[in-house]
């Protein structure tokens, strides 16, 4: 019998979500309901409650209860609060998105030619693909002002209210044109696209005009189309062997510092200067690096399965992970190749891709037999974990650590003088005798452990990112006090961070604080650099 149809309701403030033809029979049905509630917490900010999700998602609380216990046993959501009150997206749910940038290759190409460009005028600059009548953004160079770019990679757009998507209509074709109109006449306000303020009003016609401006012009603007002050001028980067669009360029700016006009007559050039560089780079790219594949897959779901019994939904986990299949150095898998990356049975891969297909997470090329992921990936998840933190990426796991030592743990960094660190993230025990420090307080980087894990791992000086080597500091800050730190390293082996344990002197003695503290402090880190390693993939994780 066939999968039902999907078409569960909105989330509340949300546009209905387009209609979407009859599941194929061999379509995964928990997949399917998988990826809506992924979609929802997505549009819902990263967090909503279960109760939430079944309003947002039509399905039964009992089907949300299990498939949020089988997400947050792959790490791509936490249940937070008393009873789990709360189901919150992690930075582990990044590597979906992960995979579809990895695969894409143009953000690590072409992101340090936007980044200089960025640096050069002092605006965003930004990189987007078309996900069909509509842009994402797949690379984000923002400067940090008053009144800046606040879009997230990730983030859907409708092209008629950009100034990439005229240059990307230029290539649909009727159909694709048909099924813009139908969008509009469904959706006029545009509140399906949440990371926009709803439209205004324009002009069906004015985009047609537009685009055919772009194709003859060979760039396109965007004078405040968004929302007022907004205006933005763009550049298509064409792929050297097609001669198509392959991203499209942008610089972003606000009329206190740039009209339209001006945008056109001073930043054009150096644009399309960059732009002739970035295809430059397409034509010799450097040869793809060889990314892991998930081949334990099978042999993982099975055991998941053994022990947590039917609260597991194991066709869920393994349908998600065959999208992490894909990477750098494969772009696009058959189906064969696709079921050997992952360790799991070549029918078991098929229905996977099979339902992603309906969903429009991949796209199938009869010709070559082969199977590529779609921007529309990027909607599980990853726009508002884009703009995590490290401070927020190590608060859960502090917290869990706290709980587990009943101390008090926390995250540190160093000032920029280096004589001082500064708290980012805390997380407290009740005691009677109790470590009192808030996140912002600052201290002497020579008295505290934190300090000291930090000034003998310098954040220039790459070590070995799985090792942890230690401080202890017993009663210098302040008499009784004893703490004992790590390093936190990034994804180049830089220490960017220390967390530690502190404790009074009449609870743990120094060797039990390294006996004791030290390994669960130690898994803390290991977990911690994890998330910070998927988030910055693609994306900047700031220090707070």
């Amino acid at each position: 019998m066939p999968a039902p149809a999907h078409t569960t309701p909105a989330p509340q403030g949300t546009a209905a979500p387009e209609p979407q033809a009859a599941a194929p029979a061999e379509a995964v049905t928990p997949l399917i309901r998988g990826v809506a509630v992924l979609r929802r917490l997505t549009e819902a900010g990263g967090t909503l409650s279960p109760s939430g999700l079944e309003r947002a998602t039509g399905l039964a609380r009992s089907t949300v209860d299990r498939i949020t216990a089988t997400l947050a046993h792959m790490g791509y959501v936490r249940l937070e609060g008393r009873d789990g009150r709360d189901v919150v997206l992690t930075p582990r749910l990044m590597e979906l998105g992960n995979a579809y940038l990895s695969a894409l290759r143009l953000p690590a190409l072409l992101d340090a030619r936007a980044d200089a460009l960025a640096d050069e005028l002092d605006e965003s600059v930004s990189l987007a693909v078309g996900d069909r009548d509509g842009i994402r953004f797949i690379h984000q160079a923002t400067r940090r002002r008053a009144m800046s770019l606040s879009f997230r990679i990730g983030d859907l757009l409708p092209a008629e209210r950009t100034a990439p998507g005229p240059l990307f209509a230029t290539e649909w074709t009727r159909e694709e044109w048909r099924s813009w109109r139908e969008r509009r006449a469904r959706d006029p306000k545009d509140t399906g696209f949440p990371a926009i303020p709803p439209r205004r009003h324009t002009d069906p016609d004015d985009f047609a005009e537009r685009t055919a401006r772009a194709a003859r012009d060979g760039w396109s603007l965007d004078d405040q189309l968004i929302e007022p002050g907004l205006v933005a001028v763009s550049v298509p980067v064409r792929d050297p062997a097609t001669g198509r669009i392959a991203c499209v360029a942008s610089v972003v700016s606000h009329t206190s510092r740039h009209s339209a006009d001006d945008l056109r007559t001073t930043l054009l050039p150096r644009l399309r200067e960059t732009v002739a560089a970035m295809e430059r780079d397409l034509r010799e790219p450097p040869p793809p690096q060889a990314t892991p594949a998930p081949s334990d897959l099978a042999t993982w779901t099975a055991a998941s399965k053994q022990e947590l019994g039917r609260e597991f939904v194991e066709s869920l986990a393994r349908g998600l992970t065959v999208l992490t299949a894909f990477g750098e150095d494969r772009p696009a898998l058959t189906l064969t190749e696709a079921a050997k990356a992952t360790g799991l049975a070549r029918a078991t891969a098929r229905r996977a891709l099979i339902t992603y297909e309906h969903l429009g997470l991949v796209r199938h090329s009869p010709d070559t037999h082969t199977f590529t992921l779609t921007p529309r990936v990027l909607s599980l998840g990853f726009p508002p974990l884009s703009r995590t933190s490290l401070s927020r990426i190590a608060q859960p796991h502090l917290d869990d650590l706290a709980a587990e030592v009943h101390e008090s743990a926390s995250l540190a960094v160093l000032t920029p003088s280096a004589e001082e660190i500064q708290y980012t993230a805390r997380a407290a025990t009740t005691r009677i005798m109790s470590v009192d420090i808030t996140v912002g307080t600052r201290l002497p980087a020579h008295a505290t452990a934190l300090g000291r894990a930090l000034l003998t791992s310098p954040p220039d000086t790459p070590g070995e990112a799985s090792a942890h080597p230690y401080s202890l500091v017993d009663s210098e800050l302040e008499a009784g006090l004893r703490a004992i730190a790590v390093p936190i390293r990034d994804r180049a082996g830089r220490t960017v961070a220390a967390a530690d344990i502190a404790t009074h002197a009449a609870r743990h003695t120094p060797t039990e604080c390294v006996t004791l503290l030290l390994p669960p402090l130690r898994e803390t880190a290991t977990r911690i650099e994890a998330d910070l390693h998927t988030a910055s993939r693609f994306t900047r994780v700031p220090p707070t």
